[in-house]
């Protein structure tokens, strides 16, 4: 009998039966039309079920190396969360991009649209918003009542983005007109009958509900919030754990941002060289921005030629460097339905019946798309990277329980992976014939390690160095402007409105940004022990093979049980 896995997946029955959003990602049936209790009885529910499966899988021994390993990742897991929730921190939530409001604006875009129960369970689950809202509201109110409030940068912007879905940036914009014009019933719209007067109604006490939380925002919650950014020390050491899954050094990391940040400026500069000798990091972008060849101005043309990529370099990885399982060797690319300023992965139903998809929620503002900025985006979301990982672990049902496949994410492990992955594409030679696509890739690896300087700088609190290696404000304290001042003079492929959401979504999500470069420097770190261990008989294929069929897991229990193999 496997008790480890016995557990597990009793987990996954009850987190599903406590969020019908979670049974929606993985495409698990019946639950479309509902939302998750967002109230703070909600959240202690799931507290309890974490206690619970936290004790079972202590008091219960591994059969076989499988079970250890996945005994150990899921207790980091959940050790870590409640630890979380238990010292006050899901106030914290409250950021620009990944509350409660905006996952249930989000999980509408993975709701199939097509056929009658398609339609019943999104008027339903428009339905279910204003009560959704209503909850989450009374659980932000119990936090300001206990003094726990995020920033008031935090609070007004995401009310912004209430008012953005609701269709402030003009005709085209509301969220929720766009939803109900898109279901339809065997291809065609819904123009008359019950089900057009229920996607109307609901909608309408969707944007109702939106409205009132936005408001709720402003005049309640803004005035009790702090100004202060930083969340301080305390807590950013448990959101770090939590979003690397290993305990790191922040003063040490904090000066290892700055020198990783120089080398990969220095390696900015040779290949500035190749594309045009002389000239400059800035007047190369300038240059490659003017080129008609690396340039789409239309984001759906754009949208086509990421979609040509992706699938190309599944075709040209799979079988040579990676083992693809056939369910995954398709993804979508799609343009998102809001304006928000991210770029994210959302991965394949249960059944692989939805395939997994890379989404761009486009700035307003975003008028230039460059093939050479965001090639590397590609892989990072597609293969290798996201599409590749989510996906193998997700197919593996042979190595891994239900909860490893559906509901185990960390994302030191997880984005680690992604950007190991851009590095890797250079490794194995998809840059030598084209120094433009690899001048994007090495601006997304400065950006990233910038990140790591000026999230855990913020903060922590922590002094600008008087020696740091761009004599760059030297003593100084970091706040939200300086913050965007150092990003903009270190990035120079990504448009003023996506940076400023980037900043926004730093201050608000302490601990997040650092987990992708502190990732990939990790799984860079274990691919070296792993090649020590191995000697002679190293295969990076292998390697890559052993890594992911451990499946998704924080950083330390990955190292450890890498270790063992």
């Amino acid at each position: 009998m496997r008790k480890i896995d016995q557990i597990a997946d009793q987990y996954v029955e009850d987190a599903i039966a406590l969020s019908p959003m979670n049974a929606t990602a993985m495409g698990v049936p019946g639950h479309d039309h509902e939302l998750d209790d967002l109230s703070p009885a909600g959240l202690a529910a799931f507290a309890d079920l974490e206690r619970r499966t936290i004790a079972a899988l202590e008091a219960a021994e591994p059969v076989d190396e499988r079970e250890r390993v996945a005994k150990d990742a899921i207790l980091e897991r959940l050790r870590l969360s409640l630890e979380r929730y238990e010292a006050g921190d899901a106030y914290l939530e409250l950021n620009v991009l990944s509350s409660s409001v905006h996952n249930v604006r989000q999980i509408f875009d993975l709701m199939p649209k097509d056929g009658k129960v398609a339609a019943e369970n999104i008027a339903a689950r428009l339905a279910a918003v204003t009560e959704a809202f209503k909850q989450y509201t009374e659980t932000l109110r119990a936090e300001a009542a206990a003094g726990r409030v995020a920033a008031k940068r935090q609070v007004l912007e995401v009310a912004t983005h209430c008012d953005n879905w609701n269709g402030a940036k003009g005709p085209g914009t509301d969220f929720w007109a766009n939803l109900i014009s898109s279901v339809t019933i065997d291809g065609e719209p819904i123009t008359s009958g019950p089900l057009k007067i229920a996607l109307g109604n609901s909608a309408a006490w969707a944007r109702a509900a939106t409205h009132n939380f936005a408001r709720f925002l402003r005049e309640e919650l803004a005035p009790q919030a702090p100004e202060k950014d930083a969340v301080g020390r305390d807590r950013y050491s448990r959101a770090s754990r939590y979003f690397i899954g290993a305990a790191i050094d922040l003063e040490e990391t904090y000066a290892w941002g700055w020198q990783e940040l120089a080398r990969i400026e220095a390696d900015m500069r040779a290949t500035c060289e190749r594309i045009k000798p002389g000239a400059s990091i800035e007047e190369v972008v300038a240059f490659l921005d003017q080129d008609a060849d690396e340039n789409f101005t239309d984001k759906n043309l754009f949208r086509d030629w990421m979609q040509e990529l992706a699938d190309s370099t599944i075709a040209d990885l799979a079988d040579k460097h990676f083992d693809i399982p056939e369910q995954i060797r398709t993804i979508d690319c799609k343009i998102a339905p809001t304006e928000d300023g991210a770029i994210y992965y959302t991965g394949p139903s249960e059944d692989f019946t939805r395939p997994g998809a890379m989404w761009w929620s486009v700035p307003e503002g975003q008028k230039l798309f460059g093939k050479w900025r965001e090639k590397s985006t590609v892989y990072h979301e597609g293969v290798p990277g996201h599409h590749l990982q989510v996906g193998q672990t997700m197919a593996r049902t042979e190595l891994l329980n239900r909860f490893q496949r559906q509901m185990m994410w960390c994302s030191g492990h997880g984005e680690g992976w992604a950007l190991y992955s851009e590095r890797l594409m250079d490794e194995l030679g998809y840059y030598d014939d084209d120094p433009a696509g690899r001048l994007g890739m090495l601006d997304a690896q400065s950006f990233r390690a910038a990140r790591v300087i000026v999230d855990i700088g913020l903060h922590c609190e922590f002094t600008i160095p008087e020696d740091n290696p761009f004599g760059w404000r030297p003593g100084e304290e970091w706040d939200g402007e300086k913050m965007f001042e150092f990003m903009k003079a270190h990035t120079r492929t990504i448009e003023d409105d996506m940076l400023s959401f980037e900043r926004n979504r730093y201050l608000g999500w302490a601990g997040q940004a650092p987990s992708y470069k502190v990732g990939e420097r990790l799984w860079m770190q274990a691919r070296e022990d792993y090649k020590a261990r191995k000697g002679a008989d190293f295969s990076l294929k292998q390697f890559h093979t052993d890594a992911l069929n451990l499946g998704s897991m924080g950083l330390t229990p990955f190292a450890e049980a890498l270790a063992r193999l």
